[in-house]
C-alpha cells in the first residue's frame, strides 16, 4: 500500500514530534508499505523518510522544482518525481496514495490535509485520511469541526470523514484494521 504522509518540514519542532515521525516511517517500511511524501528535507519530513529508507522501505518523494533549487531535495528516496509547482505536487501525491497520514505541521500540512478532505467530500476519491492528534495538536481543529457541524456548515451525515487518532499506536492500528494488505 502507498501511504502518503503530510507533515512539518521545520527542524525547530520538539524532539517528541520527531520521534513520532521516526516510528511511523519505520512502521511503513517494516510493514512492506511504500512511503509517499513531499520529497524535501527538514523536520518530520526528514524523520519519516530517513526512518523508512533506513528500514529498507520504498520511499517516493514528489518534489517541486523550487524546493530542488533551494537545496532541500531529500537523499532518502528510492524514487523521485519532479513536478513544476506545489499544486502539481499535491495532485501527484493524491494519485499515488492509497491512504493518507497527517502529522503535526503548519500551513503546507494543513493545505494538503484540507485538499484531501475537500476532494473526498465531493467524491473525487474514497481514500481514508488519518490525522494524528498527538499531544492534542489538532484539538482546536476538532473543536472547529464540531462547531461547523453544530452550525450546519458540515452535514450531520458526512460523505467523507477524516479519522482523528491521539497516539501513534492507535494510528497504526486504525490503518491496519481498515486497510488490510
Amino acid at each position: 500500500m502507498n501511504i502518503c504522509v503530510y507533515c512539518s518540514a521545520k527542524d525547530t519542532i520538539a524532539e517528541e514530534y520527531k520521534q513520532q515521525g521516526r516510528i511511523i516511517g519505520k512502521w511503513i517500511a517494516e510493514s512492506g508499505h511504500t512511503l509517499v511524501f513531499g520529497g524535501a528535507t527538514g523536520g518530520l519530513m526528514t524523520e519519516v523518510s530517513r526512518s523508512a529508507f533506513e528500514s529498507g522501505g520504498q520511499v517516493i518523494g514528489v518534489i517541486p522544482h523550487r524546493i530542488i533549487v533551494s537545496g532541500r531535495r531529500s537523499p532518502w528516496c528510492t524514487r523521485i518525481i519532479k513536478v513544476a509547482h506545489m499544486n502539481e505536487r499535491k495532485q501527484r501525491m493524491k494519485e499515488l496514495a492509497n491512504c493518507f497520514i497527517c502529522l503535526p505541521g503548519s500551513y503546507g500540512t494543513l493545505d494538503e490535509m484540507f485538499d484531501v478532505i475537500a476532494a473526498g467530500t465531493v467524491g473525487e476519491h474514497h481514500k481514508p485520511i488519518y490525522i494524528l492528534n498527538y499531544n492534542n495538536f489538532y484539538l482546536p481543529l476538532i473543536q472547529e469541526i464540531a462547531r461547523m457541524k453544530q452550525e450546519k456548515f458540515i452535514p450531520a451525515e458526512e460523505s467523507y470523514i477524516p479519522v482523528f487518532v491521539n497516539e501513534t499506536k492507535q494510528l497504526i492500528s486504525s490503518i491496519e484494521t481498515h486497510n488490510p494488505k
